[in-house]
């Protein structure tokens, strides 16, 4: 079990946070579930999906978590966030950590809630036809990391940002294209993009521009996943799974809820409608 409760407290306030996202919060329209599933007493490993270009997702959801339940989970990011200096300053003032498995324990030993995203970049870097697709590969770190220090895994479904945009063009284009094959000579660069995993997809939002359609955002906080019963078991493959799917699985099945809510959604108003058509 952690060894403290050793709670996170970003430089602002939740109220003065949510103030600054008024913005957002109209454009988006973000209708949220599930925030009393969330028990404050006890630190949670929070485990999502996440979007296209990864900015509409959990900046939507953690200010309404903070705000209503004084959670801010501690988020693992990917590497490549922690390469541009002042981005880096700024995530990190949030409490975003480089997402390695010695940090994971580090905050799970202070018994931190932690925030984490299995598709990492790959699930920002979508292409054509992915839309809300989990793409979680074949990692477990996640599941073998909340079994061994009893964290249970609160699953979060983000729907809305990934029809906001039309991709285009997209990594595995780049990489197919004669210019990619060209610049895959370059000693080490397909190592850097990853295979083409990391390159961005280009992508037009409302109109021709890069402004995302004013789709509504939904989110789903689904119920907690106890691990005590996987305790001694983290490093037994069958186990690790069947937590992953169990997690995958609650996620797949808050989406489609999510989906066929958003189908019928009274509060979505005719302007937003139209401007979604174009």
């Amino acid at each position: 079990m952690p060894l403290k409760r050793d709670v996170f407290r970003p430089p602002l306030s939740a109220e003065t946070m949510h103030l600054l996202q008024t913005l957002p919060r109209l454009y988006f329209n973000p209708l949220i579930f599930g925030l009393d599933n969330v028990d404050p007493s006890q630190p949670h490993l929070f485990v999502g999906n996440h979007t296209i270009y990864g900015v509409m997702d959990a900046p939507l959801y953690a200010v309404a978590l903070y705000r209503e339940t004084g959670v801010f989970p501690r988020g693992l990011g990917d590497r490549f966030h922690f390469k541009i200096p002042v981005w880096r300053r700024f995530l990190e003032k949030f409490g975003v950590v480089e997402g390695t498995p010695e940090n994971c324990v580090r905050l799970m030993k202070a018994g931190d809630d932690i925030l984490v995203y299995p598709g990492g970049g790959r699930e920002v870097c979508r292409r054509k036809g992915e839309i809300h697709n989990l793409i979680w590969k074949e990692r477990y770190g996640f599941a073998r990391l909340a079994i061994k220090y009893g964290y249970p895994i609160l699953p979060i479904a983000s729907l809305g940002p990934d029809y906001a945009y039309s991709i285009f063009l997209d990594g595995g284009d780049v990489v197919k294209s004669r210019p990619g094959r060209l610049l895959s000579k370059i000693p080490g660069l397909l190592d850097l993009v990853r295979e083409g995993e990391a390159i961005p997809p280009l992508a037009r939002g409302l109109g021709l521009s890069v402004l995302p359609r004013p789709e509504r955002f939904y989110c789903y906080f689904g119920r907690a996943i106890d691990t005590a019963p996987y305790k001694g078991f983290e490093n037994d493959p069958k186990v690790l799974e069947e937590v992953r799917e169990t997690a995958a699985d609650a996620i797949n099945e808050m989406m489609a809820s999510l989906k066929k809510y958003r189908q019928s959604d009274p509060e979505v108003g005719l302007v937003r409608r139209i401007l979604n058509k174009f």
